[in-house]
């Protein structure tokens, strides 16, 4: 049963939403964030799926926050668990309207603007802090930047994102197309917007989310979206189509939709997707030694990525990091009541 009620804290990260829950539900089984997250999963879902959730407390709470009448199909957040050892502060199993994800790039922005905001990580008036997070992926960094007593923004250090194919060949109902693949916590296809004949824009969000279904599901099982610490971490999950703006004097400037899970739209410009283009951009010799992508979502808002100089194995990827702001908007008392026929509520 999910309890009579629970506390939450929402933020928003350029405009994506993000549900924090930090108390008020039973303890996650597992040693690590990876484990928890793998326990709240069956072993595999339909093709094109990936793993899907099982029948929890945890994930009846999940869907009474993630569906309406409570949430929406844009709903995201996670679950605060105990980090993996002392060198975290905190970690967290991220969830969305379809299961729960290895990675959030703008759910570890907002975590860390809460962790300062909460008193969780103390944190200077005019200095930036580091919030050290935990999620499935591995361990990443909130760089939590201050001034004049208040939160201005956030730097997102993901774990090492690298590329794991060119020019993947794949046969829509579009035309074929020409994909490329990476990996930066989870996998990513990317793509050319006008490759299919759209623009990036909110009146072709549609065709792009159909497009974007259609291309996760056709690359279901291809070798590329196979991730060496194994199923659970494999499997794509996002698509990124994206269109060319002009330059800035520090870099690349383009706009893009992320289509994730089951054809959820980010509302951001998507914190591990740039990762990912950031790397693919780094291959392509487009990022300089200091440069950055100027990256923008489908709704305007703003994510700022760098790839820093070399600090890991190339074999390994690249390290990047991903700058934008997260802004609180509202606590709230959630509550099922018992004769509610609706129970934890419904997608649409």
């Amino acid at each position: 049963m999910s309890p009579a009620e629970v506390r939450t804290t929402d933020y928003h990260t350029a405009g994506e939403p993000f549900r924090i829950v930090s108390e008020g539900f039973p303890p996650v089984p597992g040693d690590t964030v990876a484990e928890r997250r793998a326990g709240l999963l069956r072993p595999a879902g339909p093709a094109g799926t990936g793993p899907t959730p099982r029948a929890t407390p945890h994930d009846r709470l999940r869907r009474l926050l993630v569906q309406e009448p409570r949430g929406h199909a844009g709903m995201y957040g996670g679950f605060v668990v105990p980090p993996d050892d002392d060198g975290a502060h905190l970690g967290v199993v991220f969830w969305h309207k379809d299961g729960y994800s290895t990675a959030c790039g703008h759910g570890t922005m907002a975590l860390g603007a809460w962790a300062v905001d909460t008193g969780l990580v103390a944190a200077p008036a005019d200095r930036d802090v580091q919030v050290r997070i935990d999620v499935p992926s591995g361990r990443v960094t909130a760089t939590v930047h201050r001034a004049g007593g208040r939160t201005t923004g956030v730097t997102f250090r993901n774990v090492p994102a690298r590329v794991t194919a060119r020019k993947v060949r794949l046969t829509t109902r579009l035309g074929e197309v020409d994909v490329d693949l990476a990996h930066a916590g989870a996998c990513y296809a990317s793509l050319p917007a006008d490759a299919l004949g759209l623009r990036v824009d909110r009146a072709a969000l549609p065709e792009l989310v159909a497009a974007a279904r259609e291309i996760r599901t056709a690359l279901d099982g291809h070798p590329a979206t196979r991730h060496p610490d194994g199923p659970l971490l494999s499997g794509v999950y996002g698509v990124i189509l994206h269109e060319e703006l002009p330059d800035t004097p520090a870099g690349p400037h383009q706009r893009n939709v992320t289509v994730f899970a089951d054809g959820q739209v980010d509302r951001s410009p998507c914190g591990s997707g740039t990762s990912a283009r950031l790397a693919l951009l780094a291959e392509d010799g487009r990022l300089r030694e200091g440069g950055e992508l100027t990256h923008e979502s489908v709704t305007g808002t703003l994510f700022t990525g760098r790839a820093l100089p070399r600090a890991v194995p190339a074999a390994e990827g690249l390290v990047t990091e991903v700058t934008g702001t997260a802004h609180r908007t509202g606590e709230h008392r959630f509550v099922l009541d018992p004769y509610d026929a609706l129970g934890t509520g419904f997608p649409l």
